[in-house]
């Protein structure tokens, strides 16, 4: 399985909207821990270590 780079979300402009409700009232400190525990759940429903590599590799700020 292989990472999907292209668009892939039905409503992108709703998932954003979600996510920043989400962040709503959070201090920093919690929009952080947040955040790391998203990354963890759908690290897991993702499943493949290989296909979390490459998502690493794509999130990877240029050097």
């Amino acid at each position: 399985m292989d990472l999907i780079t292209t668009p892939n979300l039905d409503a992108p402009d709703d998932f954003y909207e979600a996510l920043i409700e989400a962040h709503q009232g959070l201090t920093s400190d919690e929009s952080h821990a947040f955040n790391a525990r998203l990354v963890l759940v759908l690290a897991n429903h993702i499943g493949s270590t290989a296909v979390l590599r490459q998502a690493f590799e794509a999130a990877a700020p240029s050097r």
